[in-house]
């Protein structure tokens, strides 16, 4: 009598040697999907379907920064924060806090200084946005950048970008006639490593010198 093949525990004929790798992966990989928890093929799902979505519900944004237009395609949702760091590689505006409490996002919005943690992009849509790259001229810096350096305005600089958009701002808004004026209306950016004194000398002397910001 000619030999039986083998029987699988399923009562199927076992593959001959040429294809049991491959039947080994099939059923391992039939396991696997069969075993996997309802939840996470659900979760997989929902991601699919949040990048879907996302694709779809993108809205054009169109900007000037640091002088130059900008014409993007961006989520409702995205922050200008995010935008600035992630589509347009402008990283000089940190992200700290991200709930509007430490000021390291400062930039300004025609010519105004706003928190881009909580600014949507969309919110900017036709407006000139102004980040810590666009201050200076070429290599030529700007007057409260040089104060900065001259003073040692700060320590391990984190905060410094925001410190100076914010510090050019106040004087601007005509907020930088006393040092207890300065510190009340620079409040809203924390430096963790305590250079206040020195970021007041700076703001005093570009104030006192009357030069352009």
């Amino acid at each position: 009598m000619p030999d039986k093949k083998p029987v699988t525990p399923t009562g199927g004929e076992e593959p001959s040697n040429a294809t049991r790798r491959d039947f080994i992966k099939q059923t391992s990989l039939l396991t696997a999907v069969a075993l996997t928890p309802g939840t996470v093929v659900e979760a997989a799902t929902n991601n699919m379907d949040e990048q879907i979505a996302a694709a779809l519900e993108k809205l054009p944004l169109k900007m000037e920064v640091n002088g130059t237009p900008r014409s993007l395609s961006v989520e409702p949702r995205s922050t200008l924060l995010d935008i600035l760091r992630e589509q347009l590689d402008l990283t000089g505006t940190k992200k700290g806090c991200d709930h509007g409490q430490c000021g390291a996002c400062t930039v300004h919005v025609n010519g105004r200084r706003v928190n881009s943690c909580l600014t949507l992009g969309v919110m900017v849509n036709g407006k000139k946005v102004t980040t810590i790259e666009g201050l200076a001229n070429g290599e030529e810096l700007h007057p409260m950048q040089e104060a900065f350096l001259k003073h040692d305005g700060f320590q391990c600089g984190y905060c410094t970008p925001g410190q100076i958009m914010s510090a050019v701002a106040c004087i601007r808004e005509g907020h930088a006639n006393s040092e207890a004026e300065i510190r009340e209306y620079m409040s809203g950016n924390i430096c963790r490593c305590g250079a206040y004194p020195n970021i007041v000398n700076a703001i005093q002397e570009v104030k006192a010198g009357g030069q352009a910001v």
